[in-house]
């Protein structure tokens, strides 16, 4: 492995077999790469098959000719592979979960809130229907209602006949009524449609977006990086590195790895500096706040199935409404009734009493509310195998934090395997500030 990466960090091959291994590693990291990048711009991102193909066949041939030509790119290619694995992968791994949240949890969500549409719309029909089934008991009450005073009035026998029933206005056709619900129910599923739709749309637009984004930044941050490693000798350069080691050593000066009030660290260890753990701290809590959010999804998902349940479960438990409709028709007992009545007394004529019925009779009907021919689409419980994804992720993810310090001593490591000669330039800096601080002290 070592003769490998001897192979694969020099500047140039030495001879005809270093030249065909490096095209070989060339090839391998090629395909590699080449495969998880096709998979990435086809399962994550959503792209067609065939743009994928040919997107991961273009790169794949690019990154071949980088890698086997240009060392500096080769080194710039290895210390993103680090980087990927923490910072920048951070973000593209948060990505992935905003896409698996928008993709599962939210149609989930508008599924169930069409259930509880559902539900009202088959309370609000049933219950017209029934509503308007109820004036035919209106108008068979106001029928009888009339014979009974028609019986009166013809009992009187004074004038002209008339007619005592009552002229109810009954609504026959309630196919409008049906037709308007409809409508208005087809166009609120449209509308959820549209917005379920401009969501998953927009989040794919966001998702590429910010994975082509990333991807650019990952490569200017490593470039960035190498840059700075090899015009600035202060640039990263309190590391105690082997280079250091065997100059302190050499020069009998061991003392000052050891005395000295800079806080170096070693690339090996373990330890953190203040400013990398308040770092990591910072970059934790970012990433508690997009977890927040996440559940807060979540949480909506299972308030959203929650309702939909107890709303499917009560409307089938909807008793009827018992609906009385009672009159009271009485006439006075003893009613008199005669020609000019005020002149029958005043002449004290004798007045006829007429035998006048009174009426008193109840009518019974039952209001519904809920139906088994009701249309209404089971609730659907959110998916546990998305939370278990998102959790896992999100563990990987703080674990990312935390080792994004080492990957970048990592990537110091690269670069001076790479550009070793700088490097010893970087090590003696170093001394020299080492032995000037102590001599100060």
């Amino acid at each position: 492995m070592a003769d490998l990466w001897s192979i694969y960090s020099k500047p140039v091959p030495a001879n005809a077999r270093e030249l065909w291994t490096l095209f070989l590693q060339s090839c391998c990291i090629t395909v590699v790469i080449g495969g998880l990048f096709y998979n990435w711009m086809f399962a994550s991102l959503e792209y067609s098959w065939h743009l994928s193909v040919a997107m991961t066949i273009s790169f794949s041939l690019l990154l071949l000719l980088t890698l086997f030509l240009v060392h500096p790119a080769r080194c710039v290619f290895s210390m993103i592979m680090p980087t990927l694995g923490t910072k920048q992968g951070r973000k593209l791994l948060l990505s992935t979960c905003t896409m698996i949240v928008v993709v599962n949890i939210t149609p989930n969500i508008i599924s169930n809130i069409k259930t509880i549409l559902q539900v009202i719309k088959c309370i609000c029909k049933n219950s017209s229907e029934s509503l308007l089934n109820s004036t035919a008991l209106l108008g068979t009450a106001s029928w009888e209602f009339g014979d009974a005073i028609q019986e009166n009035v013809n009992s009187i026998n004074i004038g002209s006949p008339m007619n005592g029933h009552f002229r109810f206005s009954l609504l026959k056709n309630s196919s409008f009524t049906y037709q308007q619900m409809q409508l208005a129910g087809e166009r609120i599923g449209r509308d959820f449609l549209a917005v379920e739709v401009l969501v998953k749309d927009s989040v794919r637009v966001g998702n590429k977006l910010v994975a082509g984004f990333s991807m650019l930044y990952l490569c200017f941050e490593s470039t960035w990086y190498l840059k700075n490693y090899l015009t600035n000798l202060r640039f990263d350069n309190f590391y105690i590195t082997k280079k250091l080691e065997l100059l302190a050593a050499d020069r009998k000066a061991a003392h000052l790895l050891v005395g000295t009030s800079m806080n170096l660290i070693r690339p090996t260890g373990l330890k953190l500096s203040r400013e990398e753990v308040m770092l990591c701290l910072v970059q934790a809590m970012l990433l508690t706040v997009a977890l927040m959010l996440m559940l807060v999804v979540v949480a909506m998902d299972h308030f959203a199935f929650s309702v939909a349940d107890t709303a499917v479960r009560k409307a089938a438990q909807f008793s009827v409404v018992p609906v009385t409709l009672s009159i009271k028709y009485r006439v006075s007992a003893g009613a008199k009734i005669g020609i000019l009545p005020f002149l029958s007394k005043l002449l004290q004529l004798p007045s006829e009493e007429l035998p006048l019925q009174d009426f008193e009779r109840s009518y019974h009907y039952y209001l519904t509310f809920s139906s088994a021919h009701c249309s209404i689409s089971p609730p659907t419980p959110p998916n546990p195998s998305v939370l278990l994804a998102v959790g896992l992720l999100f563990c990987i993810l703080y674990s990312t934090v935390f080792l994004q310090t080492y990957a970048h001593r990592l990537c110091r490591k690269i670069a001076g395997s790479f550009f070793e000669s700088w490097e010893e330039k970087r090590a003696l800096y170093l001394y020299k500030k080492l032995s000037k601080r102590h001599k100060e002290e």
